[in-house]
């Protein structure tokens, strides 16, 4: 349940970066925005309202635009980033780039870190963070690793343990470990600048990361959106966003 405090304060609005692929609906098959409901149902339990942010052109002033009308932002899980972005040649397994959607989250994740409002990364989230900061990824874990713990495949979550690191954030937020919710081949590799890391998995894989400085910002690489229990992330962002709003009103 969302804390009393939040409750009682307007709800902040949240935007959450979509995908754009060929869908079906009916007699269409066109090009569509969309995101899984569970994302944003994740927020407005936590006392969040959504607003869906699809691919769109960035030209000179609109992440500034979008950013005007949000208390907090949240980059969706989704496709793998460009690697040529942080510097490789991609993998082949890779997905297919989908330049439009890097071009929207790469420009407003960076003015919405410039402006300190309040951000939530959660799987893709924290690769487009790090590899923001001049960081670098895996680009396919199994090679790594040696095993598909993290990536089972046919859209089925595989449980995997996170452990956290003391004093950091995320620490603060959920305790020591947690069982968390993976679906991802890629991970972080060389970790970004201003970025500390907070969570592990027990194979030693980067799981999460704080953001120094910020009022609130920190990404995870598992999906707490398919763990309607657990919304303290959600929760914690929500009421980070209700101050920001606040913030912004006392300056206004």
């Amino acid at each position: 349940m969302a804390s009393n405090d939040s409750d009682r304060r307007p709800r902040p609005v949240i935007g959450l970066t979509t995908y754009l692929e060929q869908a079906q609906s009916g007699v269409w098959d066109v090009p569509a925005a969309f995101l899984p409901k569970v994302y944003f149902e994740a927020v407005t339990r936590a006392g969040g309202t959504v607003v869906l942010l699809p691919p769109q052109p960035m030209g000179e002033g609109v992440a500034d635009c979008i950013l005007d009308r949000l208390d907090g932002l949240i980059v969706t899980g989704g496709k793998d980033v460009e690697a040529s972005r942080y510097g490789q040649a991609p993998h082949p397994t890779n997905d297919a780039p989908r330049r439009d959607r890097d071009d929207l989250e790469f420009a407003l994740l960076e003015r919405a870190l410039d402006r300190d409002i309040p951000f939530f990364g959660i799987c893709r989230g924290m690769q487009v963070l790090n590899v923001l900061r001049g960081g670098t990824l895996i680009q396919h874990l199994p090679e790594v690793i040696g095993s598909e713990r993290y990536n089972a495949g046919g859209g089925v979550f595989s449980p995997n343990p996170a452990l956290t690191v003391p004093g950091t954030r995320l620490a603060e937020l959920v305790g020591e470990h947690l069982t968390v919710q993976s679906y991802h081949h890629q991970a972080i590799d060389q970790v970004g600048a201003g970025l500390t890391v907070s969570a592990r998995g027990d194979d030693g894989v980067i799981q999460a990361v704080d953001i120094d400085g910020a009022t609130f910002g920190l990404a995870v690489q598992w999906h707490p959106e398919v763990s309607p229990e657990d919304l303290r992330l959600f929760e914690a962002l929500v009421e980070a966003a209700a101050d920001y709003a606040e913030s912004r009103q006392v300056r206004a």
